[in-house]
């Protein structure tokens, strides 16, 4: 089968596609055929192992993972002696820890993995799960429910997109905060209030929030500190612009002060996969996508994703 491999960490251009062995399920895993995947900024960290902390997850001299790729949309090409939950020819969607950017994976009965949602194409399925689990994720630590007043900085990316949508779902009231090309297509999603940080800066508006939320890891804990309400919480998904200053704040936090800083991590889970299905369902929530490439312009898919400029989602078909 072929796959996106790297055996040397760099720019998009130690990526290449190369014939691998096609993987053998397990009794309790099933076979997938990979029709769409995505290219996320998680892929682009452990391509380059960059920040640095990368080398201490994927390896520190030459990568762990020689295929990257997290979420994953195709059909069930076979199954396991033991599987109960999936059929041969089954439409799913899901997510595992690197791997997808392949024709063929193999992933246990019990992993991230739900059957398609009918009403969406291989494209948008394959990227449901992995922004809105860190979505979830994010919610979850900023307690969101109903009338909780949040703002979601960075709000046209992959988690941040799925957060509007999820939040207001689940009754908070969302400020959401975006560049000006942006700004139709959040309010699109369902925010109360969308804000251009090229022409306001939110914390000057005298409101005060339950919680604010750093979808795109460039906003720190102080600048917004102001702005959250006594026992409110500062959620972050990355180290932010000042990798230090998070970690004292973090410190502090825990022990003086009424408004916390927590760091959110998606966890990848069966539950998750069948929530989202429901949510895409039922129309609560659709997967925005950026752009679209073709397996062999991989490289291409890594350059624009590095931009930090994307909306939503950017998608690999794999061939």
């Amino acid at each position: 089968m072929k796959a996106v491999v790297q055996d040397r960490y760099g720019p998009p251009d130690v990526l290449r596609i190369e014939e691998v062995e096609r993987p053998v399920p397990k009794d309790d895993e099933v076979l997938i055929r990979i029709r769409a995947s995505t290219v996320s900024q998680t892929d682009t960290h452990a391509r380059a192992a960059r920040p640095i902390f990368w080398r201490l997850v994927a390896g520190f001299r030459r990568p762990r993972w020689r295929t990257l790729g997290v979420d994953l949309a195709g059909e069930v090409e076979a199954v396991g002696s033991a599987v109960r939950t999936f059929r041969v020819g089954d439409e799913v969607f899901g997510s595992r820890w690197f791997g997808a950017h392949a024709q063929f994976i193999c992933m246990p009965e019990t992993a991230a993995l739900a059957l398609k949602p009918g009403a969406v194409s291989v494209e948008e399925a394959a990227a449901i799960y992995d922004g809105a689990s860190q979505a979830l994720a994010t919610l979850r630590q900023a307690d969101v429910g109903e009338g909780r007043r949040i703002v979601i900085y960075g709000a046209s990316g992959s988690l941040g997109s799925a957060a509007v949508q999820i939040a207001k779902h689940q009754g908070a009231h969302v400020t959401a905060v975006c560049g000006t090309d942006h700004v139709e297509l959040v309010r699109s999603l369902g925010a109360d209030e969308v804000i251009d940080y090229r022409n306001e800066d939110f914390t000057k508006n005298g409101q005060t929030y339950d919680a604010i939320i750093d979808a795109v890891g460039k906003y720190a804990f102080r600048w917004g500190r102001r702005s959250i309400r006594p026992g409110g919480v500062f959620v972050a998904t990355d180290v932010g612009p000042r990798p230090l200053e998070m970690l004292i704040g973090a410190v502090a936090t825990r022990w003086v002060g009424s408004r916390r800083l927590k760091f959110a991590s998606g966890r990848k889970s069966r539950d998750d996969a069948l929530y989202l299905k429901e949510l895409v369902e039922s129309g609560a929530y659709r997967p925005v996508i950026d752009r679209v490439y073709p397996m062999r312009q991989v490289a291409d898919a890594h350059r624009h994703v590095e931009t930090w400029h994307k909306t939503g989602n950017v998608v690999l078909t794999i061939e």
